[in-house]
């Protein structure tokens, strides 16, 4: 851990990544400073917040996975060689952030105090932008993301409300001074200093904030249930599993502001009564560990965890708990069993774990998202929070917008936005001039929405009218060449792999539907297999033991609901409507634009296409073997696939 400062001095400005205990005790309002003490925090709070008094500039480099995955590395390299050849170092300061959401632009820069936005940075713009940009003030055009320099202003993040990632990509998650001059901790000291734990989970039902982990259970009502538990022990959990495809939503919050969540956390802790917590996160997310630890290290030794939290008689201290990364230990009690070193396997409910949890002990679990949304009620006030939303569907939300879809990346909305507006204005439409198909909301726990859904308001209740869910956050927007077919046998691919195996249902159901929908893609079924398909998905969903088991049929239901038109073509026609099923693809040879150049027929395995020279080539179906060889071969664009 790096050193703390217990005083504040000029040193400390030009190297900011060091942590001030005093410095954050002051923010909060539980140290006086002298006149010269404070008028030097006063400037780092100006440093902190964006709007630079000792250097020239910040800039606030992207350093979430992503970024990271598409050079962010060697740029920081870079930046830092050439700063120092120009004799820079006093001038120019370089922030590395979590997430800034926009995935498909990374590596990200912002540059403050202009609040220039530039996007797809590489070592090679360095030179340019330090030049140009930082010494002269000139924008960079092919930096800019759509004409548009100011990230304010692009309609990515201009319908977007950003609550829960508001500080994320902006400040230094790495450093705790950059949490507290951004707000962090207020909330606690509120809760502390002002209300009774009793006050607190009222104030948290009143704000109407519903679990973002999947289900959308009041929150206050199940931190209530806790806190009435008569054992002097007990715990808070925080799920940060995050085992659905695509969904990247508790990784780039705990990368981006770990500060959020520990003290959501410790709210929380206050409110039921607990003196010990555990965040469950997966080992695959070793940058958000990382930068966790840092965090809960740097909270104990300024006061804000551990004994006698800000000096009040109130101890609650935090351990991180790595998974293994089984999808079912997403499920609460599965999850229990992992912290507890068993395997991870759910159990019947009643007693739910606010009743007897981990260790035996009464036990509050919530994700990562829902800890993040507590400190903001607390601090601005459950009327604040509740102001956005929708009737029992208060506050925003945060989705992975991922698929055929032009900006792909992270998105928080006010719960009750429509699909539309989540697609075609954050989202930029479909790639390639596609037509919308559907969107998988909810992971492999959720269902299809399709365009009949697109005005429809995105929250909990309306989702769930419609066969689908939140879930974790996960949004994957399919165009018109996806078949959803195999869609939905990808999904039942997932959840038979994931299964724990402990219910019968859910064990053998989803391998029974796996083996149906392998054969309907391979177009080796009947109609009774789809009749036989249909039932066991609800025995699956009535008899699982847990949330998981009961949900894994839900791509299946919803595909069927809105696209039986496909299974039919499939099972009946031997066809793929999309011509993605690589079994049931048929290639053909339009004979008015074959020129009859033979390419097509020299590169077939198989023999399969016949005709003279000059003449027009036919395939024969009978000894095709869909490799689309052919397809790729023609220079003519004569071979067309259905």
């Amino acid at each position: 851990m790096k050193d703390f400062h217990n005083t504040l001095d000029e040193q400390i400005l030009y190297h900011p990544e060091q942590p001030s205990k005093t410095y954050c005790k002051y923010m909060v309002g539980l140290q006086d400073l002298s006149p010269a003490e404070k008028d030097i925090a006063d400037k780092m709070t100006d440093t902190y917040r964006k709007i630079p008094t000792t250097f020239k500039c910040q800039i606030a480099m992207c350093k979430g996975t992503g970024c990271q995955a598409s050079g962010e590395i060697p740029l920081k390299t870079k930046f830092d060689e050439l700063i120092k050849a120009k004799g820079l170092e006093k001038d120019i300061h370089i922030i590395e952030t979590g997430c800034r959401g926009f995935c498909e632009m990374g590596p990200i820069i912002e540059i403050f105090p202009q609040k220039i936005f530039y996007v797809k940075v590489t070592p090679d713009h360095v030179e340019d932008i330090i030049e140009k940009t930082i010494l002269n003030n000139e924008i960079i055009d092919e930096l800019v993301f759509q004409n548009t320099p100011i990230a304010d202003e692009i309609n990515f993040y201009k319908k977007q409300t950003r609550r829960v990632l508001g500080e994320s990509g902006v400040i230094d998650p790495e450093n705790i001074n950059d949490s507290v001059a951004a707000g962090s901790y207020l909330g606690l000291k509120r809760c502390l200093f002002e209300l009774t734990p009793d006050q607190v989970v009222e104030e948290v039902k009143k704000a109407g904030l519903r679990g973002r982990g999947g289900g959308g259970f009041l929150t206050g009502i199940k931190w209530g249930l806790t806190a009435k538990q008569d054992d002097p022990i007990k715990y808070v959990v925080c799920n940060a599993d995050e085992g659905d495809p695509g969904a990247f939503m508790d990784r780039s919050v705990l990368e981006g502001d770990p500060h959020k969540v520990i003290e959501g956390m410790t709210i929380a802790a206050y409110a039921v009564g607990a003196q010990e917590g555990y965040v469950y996160v997966r080992a695959e997310y070793p940058l958000a560990i990382q930068r966790l630890k840092e965090a809960l290290e740097q909270a104990t030794e300024v006061g804000f965890l551990g004994n006698k939290i800000m000096g009040k008689d109130f101890n609650f201290s935090l351990k991180i708990a790595q998974g293994a990364g089984a999808f079912v230990c997403g499920e609460e009690s599965a999850l229990i069993a992992s912290i507890e070193g068993k395997r991870g396997m759910p159990t019947p409910k009643p007693p739910f774990p606010a009743e007897r949890g981990l260790f035996d002990r009464p036990t509050n679990i919530n994700n990562v998202e829902t800890y993040a949304s507590v400190p903001l009620i607390l601090r601005h006030g459950y009327q604040w929070y509740a102001s956005l939303g929708t009737d029992n569907n208060r506050g925003t939300k945060i989705f992975a917008l991922s698929g055929k879809i032009r900006n792909t990346g992270l998105v928080e909305v006010p719960l009750g936005i429509t699909l539309r507006e989540i697609i075609f204005e954050i989202g930029g439409g479909i790639k390639d001039g596609k037509e919308f198909k559907a969107a998988q909301i909810g992971g492999p726990s959720g269902g299809c929405l399709t365009v009949d859904h697109l005005d429809m308001p995105v929250d909990f209740d309306s989702l769930q009218k419609a066969g689908a869910m939140v879930g974790s956050g996960g949004l994957v927007v399919l165009d018109e060449t996806t078949c959803m077919v195999e869609i939905s046998r990808y999904f039942m691919s997932f959840t038979q792999d994931e299964s724990c195996g402990k219910c019968i249902p859910c064990r053998v159901g989803t391998k029974q539907m796996l083996e149906i929908m392998t054969k309907i893609v391979a177009g080796e079924s009947t109609m009774d297999d789809l009749k036989t398909l249909e039932e066991l998905a609800v025995v699956v969903k009535n008899a699982s033991l847990c949330g998981l088991g009961k949900t894994a049929p839900n791509p299946i239901l919803s595909t069927i609901k809105h696209f039986r038109n496909e299974y039919v073509a499939h099972i009946v026609d031997k066809r793929c409507p999309a011509g993605e099923c690589q079994a049931l693809r048929q290639f053909h040879i339009d004979p008015v634009q074959c020129k009859g150049c033979t390419k097509c027929a020299r590169v077939c395995p198989a023999g399969a296409i016949i005709g003279a020279v000059k003449e027009p080539h036919e395939i024969l179906q009978d000894k095709c073997i869909k490799c689309g060889a052919c397809m790729s071969a023609c220079p003519f664009g004569a071979i067309s696939v259905s």
